[in-house]
């Protein structure tokens, strides 16, 4: 049943005639609708994306970097496949040229705050929350798609790619339903590197394909600003090639869903360090309070 709601609801394949041979190439593209309030990615959320077997979809936090997110850009185009982006509205600011490539080369560049609020945005004041989201994509949409101007309200925008992600994972009932109401989709993720801990690129392929094989489908997070991704980028879709993984494309569309539901047995992974880094509102510390430790091994 799987297998068939996925035929039916993909769109046709990317031309595969200026794929390299041998390329990992396009497998197919799922249309997300994303009105309403969609919440898709199970580390958080009960639902997620429909994928059939050994099919994954790439996405990429925290960029553009000048030199980390080209290089994953070359890395994907070399394979022929695409990946959504969640850029932040600073970096967007400081490096549009980054951005103009991802939406030319058929990435989604979907949004992420402006400032990248720290440690996440739970207490921070809903007002100040809202204007730090829409001041991002603007600046996303500015840079990636020619936004003109500096609208006032998310509905205003003509929202390219209509997928947002939290700092944290910690979303709130008031931007949930600010989302819904401006056709955007709040994304989690199903398998995550952990790659915002420091580690080598050796590690990191070895903990993702570990933790992929476990499942051998889902949405993977890794981020575009850090050089050991960047290195690993290459090897890593090697290796979906070389395990008989296909890379699916998500985009955004009218309609709700379609949403694949959790396993039996599913539980918020990301509640509780959510709450564990809480602050209390108007009180942000001065410095990240996130502890650097060993990257994980599996």
């Amino acid at each position: 049943m799987r297998l068939a709601l996925a035929t039916l609801l993909a769109l046709s394949l990317p031309a595969l005639a200026d794929c390299p041979p041998g390329a990992l190439g396009p497998a197919r593209v799922q249309k997300l609708g994303t009105q309403g309030g969609v919440q898709v990615g199970l580390k958080t959320y009960p639902a997620t994306v429909p994928l059939t077997d050994h099919e994954v979809i790439l996405t990429f936090d925290d960029g553009p970097d000048p030199e980390t997110t080209p290089a994953i850009l070359d890395a994907l185009k070399a394979q022929c496949v695409e990946a959504t982006f969640f850029a932040i509205g600073k970096q967007a600011d400081a490096y549009p040229d980054v951005l103009k490539r991802e939406a030319a080369e058929g990435h989604n560049v979907a949004y992420h705050t402006y400032t990248h609020p720290q440690p996440t945005m739970r207490d921070l004041p809903a007002a100040y929350s809202r204007a730090d989201i829409l001041k991002g994509v603007i600046a996303v949409e500015r840079a990636a798609y020619g936004l003109e101007g500096s609208p006032d309200d998310l509905s205003k925008i003509k929202l390219h790619a209509p997928f947002f992600r939290y700092t944290g994972f910690a979303d709130t009932a008031d931007l949930n339903g600010w989302f819904a109401a401006n056709g955007i989709a709040v994304f989690g993720v199903d398998i995550w590197a952990s790659d915002w801990m420091p580690m080598t690129a050796d590690q990191e392929l070895k903990l993702i394909l570990a933790r992929l094989e476990v499942r051998k489908r889902g949405m993977l997070l890794f981020h575009d600003n850090k050089p050991w991704t960047a290195e690993m980028m290459p090897r890593f879709l090697a290796e979906l090639k070389a395990r008989g993984y296909r890379v699916v494309h998500v985009e955004g569309g009218p309609g709700t869903g379609p949403l694949e539901p959790a396993p039996t047995g599913w539980r918020n992974e990301t509640a509780r360090s959510v709450e564990a880094i809480k602050w209390k509102a108007g009180t942000p510390p001065a410095r990240s309070i996130f502890e650097v430790k060993p990257a994980p091994l599996e």
